[in-house]
């Protein structure tokens, strides 16, 4: 279905949100990777307006520098007064030009599962019935709290009545407003013009406009969708985490069907801004944030989150917790690996077991299998870098950094104090502590010459168990029973 483009979008993001009982304004709550108003904004976006205007009232400070860092191009118009959603788009107006006579999309900041595929068929329907008014509507099992659709004849809306204002009969009415609207422009400030106070909760009523173009002789329509949960807004966070749990199942079922495996679904979650190719797999507990994007045949879990990961194809992902991370084709993480903003891993490298890294660029075929601090570092293609090895990065005042040169080997229990190079083809021996460079084919041995003291244990630590085996450990082997013949 087509629609020609609308000439503006307005979001209504300016109520208090009391009930979300939040120092954070309820717009900028998050689920599914975008905040509320986010989702509002990446929809209206897809109708590509010519003026999109979000209505900012409560914390708008915190709204509006969200709203520059999501879409600079937004627009912010500002409802002073929380005086209805009739006063909250006439605020929306006045960040748009006048004189234009375009089709007026109003939508809410908190209706997050909203599609664009939605709005599209609304204003097609708009368009279609040559409607001056067109309201987004639903059919529910429970209307209680919404406001109801008053049929008109031949399929028209005669108007919306608001719950509390409305009567016995008029509640048994099951198609509800969804707050969704598609407006002739002309219309749309023509009745805003006109609006009274005049109802329960002394507000000026956007709703009222339909009645008002219904006054005047002109057509108002709805388009229902069939999806409820569309309209489902969030006022506590109750609704946030039951929209928020809605999504993810969503987002999950639409990657199943697009060729990626769930194992788990009730574990698993997803943002929207994530990209899976398919025939990748996710095990249980795994969490996918942000601008993670992951390449064919790879796995991903269990027991994993990865946020802005950019994960190759083919690699294995185990019990990992990652951010700002690239990982090469065919390489492989953890168990229990800590990737750290700037990590990149090459194709079939290793970052194994209590590994953590930062800043560091592990190139094809190098190795860090365990138990290794890799910050500031290079490391060059099929290195390898024995377990317990640090990376010292920081002196107590600048980070510095150090170099692996290609197919080197750094020894268990090493520290490399940085700044240092160690050339390609290079060793480090086990429990060596390098400050020094270290040049192609060399053996680099930094560790304090072995010493035994005899009998110090006898002397030192008499009367302990330590001693008493000593003791009996020397007799056995002298071959002394501590027998007399």
């Amino acid at each position: 279905m087509t629609s020609h483009r609308p000439s503006a979008v307005i979001v209504m993001a300016a109520g208090q949100g009391t009930r979300m009982k939040s120092a954070t304004p309820k717009v900028l709550h998050e689920i599914g990777g975008r905040s509320l108003v986010g989702h509002a904004v990446v929809t209206a976006r897809a109708l590509a307006p010519e003026h999109l205007v979000v209505v900012v009232g409560t914390g708008r400070e915190q709204v509006e520098a969200h709203l520059a860092a999501v879409d600079p191009d937004v627009r912010t118009a500002v409802q002073e007064q929380q005086l209805g959603t009739g006063d909250a788009v006439r605020a929306g107006l006045t960040a748009v030009p006048e004189g234009f006579d375009g089709t007026v999309v109003v939508t809410s900041g908190d209706v997050p599962l909203l599609t664009a595929e939605t709005l599209l068929e609304l204003t097609a329907e708009h368009d279609k019935q040559g409607n001056a008014v067109t309201v987004l509507t639903a059919r529910v099992p429970d209307p209680t709290g919404y406001g109801r659709i008053l049929p008109g004849p031949d399929g028209t809306v005669a108007g919306i009545v608001e719950h509390k204002d409305a009567t016995a009969e008029q509640r048994q009415i099951d198609e509800i407003n969804a707050g969704i609207y598609a407006f002739d422009a002309a219309t749309l400030r023509d009745g805003l013009s006109r609006l009274t106070t005049d109802n329960a909760q002394g507000e000026l009523y956007l709703t009222d406009v339909l009645a008002i173009a219904r006054g005047d002789g002109k057509r108002v329509g709805a388009f229902v969708t069939e999806d409820a949960m569309q309209t489902e807004g969030v006022n506590d966070r109750v609704q946030l985490a039951t929209l928020r749990a809605e999504l993810n199942r969503r987002t999950l079922d639409a990657l199943m069907r697009s060729g990626v495996t769930v194992v788990d679904p009730s574990t698993t979650w997803v943002d929207q801004t994530v990209q899976l190719e398919p025939d990748v797999t996710l095990l249980p507990n795994t969490q996918l944030h942000g601008a993670t994007t992951v390449a064919a045949g790879a796995t991903i879990g269990p027991d994993t989150t990865l946020t802005d990961v950019q994960v190759g194809e083919g690699a294995t992902i185990i019990r990992t917790h990652g951010s700002g991370a690239q990982i090469g084709a065919r390489a492989s993480v953890g168990p229990f690996a800590y990737l750290r903003p700037g990590t990149s891993l090459g194709v079939k490298g290793k970052i194994g077991t209590f590994v953590e890294t930062k800043n560091a660029a592990i190139a094809a075929g190098a190795k860090v299998p365990h138990l290794t601090y890799a910050g500031d570092a290079t490391i060059g293609e099929g290195a390898n870098i024995g377990a317990g090895t640090i990376f010292a990065n920081y002196d107590g005042v600048n980070k510095h950094h150090t170099t692996v040169g290609r197919s080197s080997f750094v020894g268990s229990n090493s520290v490399l104090v940085a700044p240092v190079d160690i050339a390609d083809g290079a060793y480090i021996a086990a429990g060596s502590a390098i400050d020094q460079p270290v040049a192609p084919g060399e053996i680099a041995i930094a560790r304090g010459r072995q010493r035994n003291i005899k009998g110090w244990v006898a002397r030192r630590r008499a009367g302990t168990t330590t001693a008493k085996a000593a003791e009996e450990a020397l007799a056995d082997a002298s071959g002394d029973t501590g027998e007399k013949a």
